[in-house]
């Protein structure tokens, strides 16, 4: 998606002098930072000389929910890895490993200096992709199912282990 695919109707320049300019056949993923060093949080977009018209934080944030499509079929897990150690097609693997599909991936780098990265995988039950990733060293560190549960299953087997060693003790 480019930048002249978010300028929101009534968005045209009024005051483009004060603002910065973006081309209009730029990344939107290029856009965010821009606009978050701006004044008033406004980009003017031009096309060739031409000014089209102005993009704010709503048409942004408009644009970016356009290039992530609502699905009722999948689950999101988070991992967490080193920079080294991140490589997006282990992480294809280990989620077609599962006989789940790869939909999206975003990475965002920790506080502590790690990535965080959020899978969006096409299956309703998120368990066996967790465990794939698990298999492929990668610490999940939250996975939620279709209908909003967070790894129930995984949990009950966890809770029904610990009680396991309790009661042997």
């Amino acid at each position: 998606m480019k930048a002249r695919e978010i300028i929101s109707p009534g968005n045209r320049a009024t005051h483009t002098e004060a603002l910065r300019t973006i081309d209009a056949d730029m990344p939107v993923i290029e856009v965010l930072p821009r606009l978050l060093e701006a004044p008033g949080r406004e980009l003017t977009v031009v096309d060739g000389g031409q000014t089209l018209g102005v993009i704010d934080q709503t048409s942004l944030l408009e644009g970016l929910g356009r290039m992530i499509a609502a699905r009722d079929d999948c689950s999101v897990i988070d991992v967490e890895c080193r920079p080294e150690e991140y490589s997006a097609s282990v992480l294809a693997h280990a989620v077609e490993d599962s006989d789940a599909h790869l939909v999206d991936m975003m990475t965002t780098p920790t506080a502590d200096g790690y990535l965080r990265v959020t899978l969006r995988v096409r299956h309703t039950d998120p368990s066996a992709t967790v465990h794939s990733l698990e298999r492929y060293d990668f610490n999940v560190v939250d996975a939620y199912g279709a209908n909003g549960e967070i790894r129930d299953a995984e949990i009950a087997i966890d809770r029904l282990l610990s009680l396991q060693t309790l009661m042997n003790v």
